[in-house]
């Protein structure tokens, strides 16, 4: 599993899941890239398996493709099997690089953290914006989940437009000069990108109005993330 989701942001009940798959002797895997090492502990609440996208905060320059695996002892040797057979390895410079990028994690995470919240703040006083979708917020429906479990959040979260057309949304989107559009977020960079969880639901049918973007608040000043993000709504609004 992945808590919280990484596109609409739905915080997973990790004891209970890990209460009922060990019950069943099943193995619970968890992505944590989101809240990393430092803001969920994945083993205190039952997972076997922590899987971490380094190339995302513990690299945290946008110049590495790598992930971790790290495994309770019970779980161990069945990991470290896997791994053999399948035969990957690291380099030893994205190694480094990586275990440079660990030691500044935590003033970043922090930074990453307060920018994403007092953005997610801003935009929810914005008249362009329907709903925020950030699981440190008190308006989120699984608040109290992540309140319980977790100690901080990232930079990443999700916003609902307000119902505009496509033409519009590209006007927004094409002049923004501090957020960039990609997917690989974690880095220092801000970034944005529109998503469409319909088309990835099997299980639940997502339902909005308007058009999701998912942010990434990056290591820039706030206030140049703001008057970015003013003007896109300015050329939203005019090419509505």
């Amino acid at each position: 599993t992945e808590s919280p989701g990484s596109v609409t942001f739905e915080v997973q009940d990790i004891p209970a899941i890990a209460r009922a798959a060990h019950k069943a002797g099943a193995t619970v895997l968890l992505d944590n890239t989101w809240a990393s090492p430092l803001y969920f502990k994945p083993f205190e609440h039952g997972v076997d398996v922590s899987i971490q996208a380094v190339t995302k905060y513990l690299c945290g320059h946008s110049d590495v493709m790598m992930g971790s695996i790290t495994a309770t002892e019970d779980a161990w040797k069945k990991t470290l099997e896997t791994h053999g057979n399948i035969g990957q390895c690291a380099g030893p410079d994205d190694i480094y690089l990586v275990l440079r990028g660990i030691r500044t994690l935590s003033v970043r995470l922090e930074r990453h953290m307060q920018t994403g919240i007092a953005l997610a703040a801003w935009l929810s006083e914005r008249p362009e914006v329907a709903r925020v979708i950030h699981p440190a917020r008190s308006d989120h429906p699984d608040h109290a989940i992540w309140k319980r479990d977790f100690t901080g959040a990232s930079g990443l979260f999700s916003i609902e437009l307000k119902p505009c057309s496509e033409t519009a949304l590209a006007a927004m989107l094409d002049g923004l000069e501090y957020f960039g559009m990609g997917y690989s977020w974690g880095g220092f960079e801000s970034l944005i990108i529109p998503q469409y969880p319909g088309k990835m639901r099997t299980a639940t049918e997502w339902k909005a109005e308007g058009q999701i973007l998912r942010i990434h608040a990056g290591l820039e000043d706030i206030e140049d993330l703001k008057s970015d993000l003013e003007a896109g709504f300015e050329r939203l609004r005019a090419s509505a």
